[in-house]
């Protein structure tokens, strides 16, 4: 069991807006698009996976949000469907490149 002080929790450097982390979100071209464009069935690997990959990559392209996006996909890291203008396998890629 961790314990941890109330005061070391509430010193200055360790309390941050967290709406600031999520803001951007609420600028994002995705945020009036049906959410299932954007996540695929697990394991499909079809043509229809494919086009479906393209339409939210095509919505990503407009985004004006993107890199936060893509920033966000890669530090959490999301590991399923569309983010940041990228697929999860694209994704994948970079993150097992990070790695030593």
């Amino acid at each position: 069991m961790l314990l941890v002080s109330y005061s070391v929790l509430n010193t200055p450097s360790n309390i941050r807006p967290i709406a600031d982390e999520w803001e951007w979100q609420y600028q994002g071209a995705c945020k009036n698009v049906d959410p299932e464009i954007f996540f695929l069935e697990h394991g499909d690997r079809s043509v229809t996976k494919r086009k479906k990959e393209e339409k939210a990559l095509t919505v990503c392209r407009t985004c004006p949000v993107i890199q936060q996006c893509l920033k966000h996909a890669l530090s959490v890291p999301e590991l399923y469907g569309v983010w940041g203008g990228m697929t999860a396998d694209q994704r994948i890629r970079i993150l097992n490149k990070k790695q030593p």
